[in-house]
């Protein structure tokens, strides 16, 4: 480890978490007393989703382990056997690797399935954006997996650090409440605009919605009328607004709405606009020039509120999590989507506050990893 007092690795097994991550990864980078290791997995090794690795590798970390173990397929079984599978190669990784602590953030199965293989070695897990609830989707689960198997917690809310106590009980575990990672050091007149975007990812420089919309994991078999619903919402939709529609992660039955959307761009080509993969700066700024967001991911609910945006969320995949008042529900029923959608339009700009944000998250983190 040579002249640094500690060994950090990180854990990052899709876009979404490494965006999140990367503020604090850079001011790390920075500090002369930490030696960095990057540990990707899941969708960063899948060319199916946009072989991310290369946006790790563009920012230039030195050190990355590279640990497989993603199928192809999304069906129930496909995604008990990649956890099973991240699970044993993890087993391997960390009987050859050390670290004084580990970071990790969220609550996707491939995140749960490395810190399983964890436990057996006592790991130190330093926690992001534990303590959440989101009912509809099985990440629910996988979350306070994370949470129980760690010791360190980096909350976003004040709710979120007491359901942490409350799940680890009289443990001394460390828990500090910083907000939202992913909402710091971000300045709207640093990201792109909305020329230089269309121009970059190919939809034209007019009005859009930006659509982000994953399974629900714990109604699987509801998956199809959820898909085929928001399909007929918004073929209407696209008729008085163009469209531009970030795909899914790697869920349970993703697939359904990777076809609904090809479909759907195959009939309206000059109105649908499908991006396998933004990066943080581009959906950022791609958040910042749509007229709404509309779908079921976190960033509805965590981040649009500070571009002052409007998101009409779906169905139950976030049921239960804190939510900004820029946030209007509807289920996935067609008449209900398409009044939920014309209504917020009419809203304008959001001028509330975002209940994610505190101000300085990266500073607390590495107050409380120098005091480890």
């Amino acid at each position: 480890m040579g002249g640094f007092d500690m060994k950090i690795g990180v854990l990052s097994s899709s876009r979404a978490d490494f965006g999140i991550y990367l503020p604090l990864l850079l001011q790390l980078k920075r500090e002369n007393w930490v030696c960095l290791e990057i540990i990707a997995f899941g969708t960063h090794l899948s060319p199916h989703h946009g072989y991310t690795i290369t946006e790790i590798e563009q920012v230039g970390f030195q050190s990355i382990h590279r640990i497989p173990g993603l199928l192809v397929s999304d069906d129930e079984s496909s995604i008990s056997n990649a956890y099973g599978l991240v699970a044993i190669n993890f087993s391997s990784f960390w009987a050859t690797h050390n670290f004084d602590v580990v970071l990790c953030l969220g609550d996707r199965y491939e995140m749960s399935a490395a810190i399983q293989a964890s436990i057996p070695f006592r790991v130190r897990l330093a926690h992001i954006h534990g303590g959440e609830i989101t009912r509809g989707a099985i990440d629910n689960i996988y979350r306070d997996q994370i949470s129980l198997a760690a010791s360190i917690h980096f909350t976003a809310a004040s709710p979120f650090s007491e359901r942490i106590h409350q799940l680890k009980g009289g443990s001394d575990d460390v828990i500090v409440q910083t907000g939202s990672l992913s909402l710091e050091d971000f300045s709207l007149s640093e990201l792109p605009e909305r020329k230089e975007l269309s121009e970059k990812f190919g939809f034209p420089d007019q009005e859009y919605l930006l659509v982000t919309i994953h399974p629900e994991t714990m109604a699987t078999d509801e998956n199809s009328l959820h898909a085929d619903a928001a399909f007929q919402a918004l073929e209407e939709i696209c008729k008085e607004i163009n469209l531009v529609i970030s795909m899914p992660n790697a869920d349970t039955l993703g697939s359904l709405f990777r076809n609904a959307w090809d479909r759907l761009r195959s009939l309206h080509p000059k109105r649908v606009f499908l991006i396998e993969h933004f990066g943080k700066l581009n959906y950022f700024s791609a958040m910042s020039n749509a007229r709404l967001i509309v779908g079921n991911s976190s960033s509805g609910i965590i981040e649009s509120a500070s571009f002052g945006k409007y998101a009409v969320n779906l169905g139950k995949r976030q049921e239960g999590r804190l939510c900004s008042r820029n946030v209007v529900h509807s289920p996935f029923e067609k008449i209900s989507m398409l009044e939920s959608i014309r209504e917020t339009l009419k809203r304008g700009t959001f001028k509330g506050e975002n209940a994610y944000y505190q101000p300085k998250a990266v500073e607390k983190i590495i107050r409380t990893l120098k005091t480890l």
